[in-house]
């Protein structure tokens, strides 16, 4: 025989923080282990114009060389490791910078000029520029009155 219960919204209320709490518990406990020995995602911020698809990566502390950038067909991969100073003498009270291996790959669905990527990098921030091919460029087509 099944039980009828009365709707209490403080309950349900109660028992949705409780999800959200452990939902953001599991993304903060994934992101302390990225820091180990794990890759963690690189952040980036990409955008289209008319020319190019641009890609903008923070990667802080690190010298050009030290990013590796590899363009195979359409997959895009941006690879390194930030390393922090250790010392065993530190007891650190905050601990957010992410440090260890990074990767990001990303899949490009729009045909690009491999021959005239560039690659800059200034004040730890990386930009890429991937030109796209003649063929995908928006073009300007003239009406003839005829």
């Amino acid at each position: 025989m099944s039980s009828m219960s009365r709707f209490d919204p403080i309950r349900e209320m109660i028992t949705m923080r409780q999800a959200v709490d452990r939902m953001l518990g599991e993304v903060f406990a994934r992101g302390s282990e990225s820091r180990g020995t794990g890759a963690w995602l690189l952040p980036m911020d990409a955008y289209f114009t008319d020319e190019a698809i641009v890609i903008h990566a923070d990667v802080p502390g690190l010298k050009p060389e030290e990013i590796e950038i590899t363009l195979e067909g359409d997959t895009l991969t941006i690879r390194g490791e930030i390393r922090r100073e250790e010392a065993n003498n530190r007891k650190y009270v905050l601990l957010e910078r992410p440090t260890g291996r990074f990767e990001r790959t990303l899949t490009i669905n729009t045909p690009i000029d491999s021959d005239r990527v560039e690659a800059t990098f200034s004040n730890g921030v990386l930009t890429l520029v991937l030109p796209k091919a003649e063929a995908v460029k928006p073009r300007q087509i003239t009406v003839k009155s005829g």
